[in-house]
């Protein structure tokens, strides 16, 4: 169906016809909308973050922050704080000892280990770090600690406008991908796009801080840490401290959300763990708010120049994606705009380029959504200002433009249902009511904006290992050394577990966060649940197996001296497999006759390099993200009021979280959209605007309507449950289609995030 034959269903009021034939029908557990088995915990205050921990003879530490972007440390006087009550030690170059670089495994976030030079690169940096009996003592000796700099020049210019080299030439632009002669398809095009698009530095800002608590113990360190990834923070860790990777054990159990800022291990993680080594006792190291803003990561500005050529009737021609991002002047951190151009919609000619721009700021890292996201925003800006110029519905156009073939790679999708998104996402917002003349809607005093965009994000899947035990009194256990950082896992772990048993989800004890456990995935990427299912469902499968096999050996069972394989499992209850599960006997009875306290799985699964057939195709997800926005020219207040978000995510484990997934995804992409930005100051480097009142998040008050719809269709490559990831896609595509309706609302064209207030000033339009 396209989209003049959904506008005709819409208009006679004939039924839509099913767009999501192969959704699978809801089990007791498995698609349906269970809450959170962690829930209790988190709203009785029993579940501990890492600052929550607390041991005899804990020492606290507060770093010191260099206050030049630029320069080196000329002189550093310790004496003062040395002899203030409480103080125990304080940490700098000349005393930290060896810290080491990493290079064999995992991922750091500044390669660059704490104290291992005097030459300062960003405002903020640690030059010292204080610590003492208490908190406010430390917080005493770091202010007294007194630095002298020698500084230099520096650059935090937010315009990454700076010379760069041609293509090709040393420090020039990369190729990140190309086909045909997109440059003489341009300007041989009779309809032609050709902007530059433009987002600013963007801060993580979870609800809980970065902390480390780090406990020496002969020779070995536990971490309690604020981390996405526990198995990375361990084999860093163990080669930043030089010590063998079984000495350090990561805790990470319950976080406060990360956005990627948590993915990797950052200085004062490494800061903590030496000073406990040298005072022999705990010590606890959190990162304040402002530090957040300097020491911990963020998002990079991007500048990406997006050419269009098109055919009257809407052919694209050409697509040509040349963007830019800062970096720090220590890591090379490449935001990968261009994940999803190549194969977004059907081009024959295509070139994207990246390059990359010092600035004396932080090392940026991954934010949700890193590279397709602010990537989005500048392709699918340019697509509706093609739509806008061919005078082509926006929606249409992209129905248009869609393909089932990857052109990058020459490879179908495994599984996508792009178009559907769009149709169902229309028939939900009522798209055919769209008046596309600006400012021609109205609500009473106010103007409405209608928008739309796509979104994207890489299907991933990593390698995963899971154990399973069925215990003899009808309980089970299931562990791995993955973490939740609050989407959801510790539920969605249980529901495949309870799945394949039949055991309820409430007896049932999920462990995460450990990295002693075994190998598990990172949370980041929206990989975690597609990585975690099929090694979790492997470790059922095998605890299954011991038990059906211990079925046939007690003289007291009644399927003694019978073949295993006749037999299955199936709600808890082991049964032939001609017959239904009442006539069989619970498992706990069976490991009670055969005298065993368990039955014990293990499963261990890999990433997509471990399927051949996974490489024979293009996996990703896909959604279409429809905006409403109320503009009142008599005041100049812009508000998003209402989002309708259709989503392409594969099979969904659990309605409910994968729901809260989306609508705070949402909420984020209209902080990025109308309100975030990260000001360093031209002067000295300073992010200025460094706390909750002056870098601007949304609120309660700024959410929206939000309605989130799923076509769960299970992808046949994503393993036995078909389950993609989803929490990335929900964000990207929400800053474009806000900008969009900002344009039908008003007229302005907004290309630079955030939307302000005086961009909207110049509108023409009026009540």
């Amino acid at each position: 169906m396209d989209f003049s034959e959904f506008i005709d269903f819409i208009q006679t009021g004939a039924p839509v016809p099913p767009t999501n034939p192969a959704a699978p029908e809801p089990s007791s557990v498995i698609g349906a909308a269970l809450p959170r088995i962690d829930g209790p915990l988190k709203t009785t205050g029993s579940a501990r973050y890492a600052s929550d921990y607390n041991f005899p003879r804990m020492a606290y530490a507060v770093p010191v922050c260099a206050t030049i972007a630029s320069g080196k440390i000329s002189s550093l006087d310790t004496s003062a704080a040395d002899k203030m009550p409480g103080v125990l030690l304080v940490l700098h170059h000349g005393n930290i000892g060896p810290l080491f670089r990493n290079a064999s495994g995992g991922r750091n976030s500044e390669n660059r280990p704490p104290f291992e030079d005097e030459t300062i690169y960003y405002w903020g940096q640690y030059v010292a770090v204080a610590i003492a009996e208490t908190f406010q003592q430390a917080q005493a000796a770091a202010a007294a600690v007194r630095v002298q700099y020698t500084p230099d020049k520096f650059n935090v210019a937010t315009s990454l406008d700076d010379s760069i080299p041609a293509i090709g030439a040393p420090g020039g632009p990369r190729i990140a991908s190309h086909r045909g002669d997109p440059d003489a398809a341009f300007h041989a095009a009779p309809i032609q796009i050709d902007q530059t698009y433009a987002t600013p530095a963007e801060t993580h800002n979870p609800m809980e801080m970065h902390a480390t608590v780090a406990v020496w113990d002969n020779g070995k360190y536990t971490l309690y840490e604020t981390s996405q990834g526990v198995v990375n923070h361990q084999l860093v860790m163990a080669q930043v401290l030089g010590i063998p990777k079984e000495n350090v054990e990561i805790i990470s159990r319950f976080i406060g959300s990360g956005f990627g800022g948590k993915l990797f291990p950052w200085p004062h993680s490494a800061l903590a763990a030496v000073a406990a080594r040298q005072l022999n006792r705990p010590v606890k190291l959190t990162v304040s708010r402002k530090m957040m803003f300097s020491n911990v990561g963020h998002r990079p500005r991007t500048q990406q120049r997006i050419r269009l050529g098109a055919t009257p009737d809407g052919k694209l021609l050409s697509l040509q994606q040349d963007y830019r991002n800062h970096t720090s002047i220590t890591d090379d951190i490449r935001e990968n705009c261009g994940e999803a151009t190549p194969f977004l919609y059907s081009t024959a000619n295509l070139q994207v380029t990246s390059a990359l721009v010092r600035r004396n700021v932080g090392t940026p890292t991954p934010m949700r959504g890193p590279g397709a996201v602010p990537g989005l925003f500048a392709l699918e800006s340019a697509i509706d200002e093609l739509a806008i110029k061919l005078k082509k519905d926006p929606v249409q156009l992209r129905l248009d433009l869609d393909t089932l073939i990857d052109e990058e790679k020459n490879k179908p999708f495994s599984s996508r249902h792009l178009k559907e998104c769009l149709l169902v996402g229309s028939e939900k917002f009522g798209w055919a009511k769209r008046n596309p003349e600006i400012g021609s809607m109205r609500k009473g005093d106010l103007i409405l904006g209608w928008g739309v965009a796509v979104a994207s994000w890489g299907a991933g899947r990593g390698g995963s290992e899971a154990s399973v035990l069925l215990r003899a009194d009808g309980s089970a256990r299931v562990s791995s050394a993955s973490q939740d950082i609050g989407t959801g896992t510790y539920t969605v772990v249980a529901q495949i577990l309870s799945d394949k048993t039949g055991i309820p989800v409430n007896r049932i004890n999920v462990v995460l966060g450990d990295s002693s456990l075994v190998a598990g995935p990172m949370s980041g990427g929206s990989t975690a649940t597609a990585s975690i299912i099929p090694s979790v469902a492997a470790a059922a499968n095998a605890a299954i197996k011991v038990v059906l096999a211990s079925a046939v050996r007690p003289a007291a069972s009644p399927f003694f001296g019978q073949d295993p394989d006749t037999l299955t499992m199936t709600a808890g209850r082991v049964h032939r497999k001609d017959q239904t599960p009442d006539s069989g006997i619970p498992f706990q009875d069976i490991l009670r006759m055969a005298n065993l306290a368990s039955a014990n799985g293990d499963g261990k699964t890999g990433g997509h390099g471990s399927d051949t057939k996974a490489l024979d195709y293009s996996m990703h997800s896909f959604g279409a993200q429809f905006v409403e926005v109320e503009w009142d020219p008599g005041i100049a207040k812009l508000r998003v009021s209402r989002v309708v978000s259709v989503v392409d995510g594969g099979r969904i484990i659990n309605k409910r979280t994968a729901t809260n997934q989306m609508a705070g995804a949402v909420v984020m992409g209209i902080g990025m959209g109308l309100l975030e930005q990260t000001i360093y100051d031209p002067r000295n480097g300073h992010p200025i605007n460094d706390n909750f009142a002056d870098y601007v998040v949304p609120t309660a008050a700024d959410s929206p309507d939000i309605d989130v719809h799923f076509l769960d269709i299970p992808d046949p490559l994503m393993g036995e449950y078909g389950a993609r990831g989803i929490g990335e896609i929900g964000l990207a595509g929400i800053a474009p289609a806000i900008t969009a309706a900002v344009y039908h609302a008003t007229g302005v064209r907004v290309r630079e995030l955030p939307v302000r207030i005086e961009d909207l000033l110049t509108s023409k339009v009026q009540i």
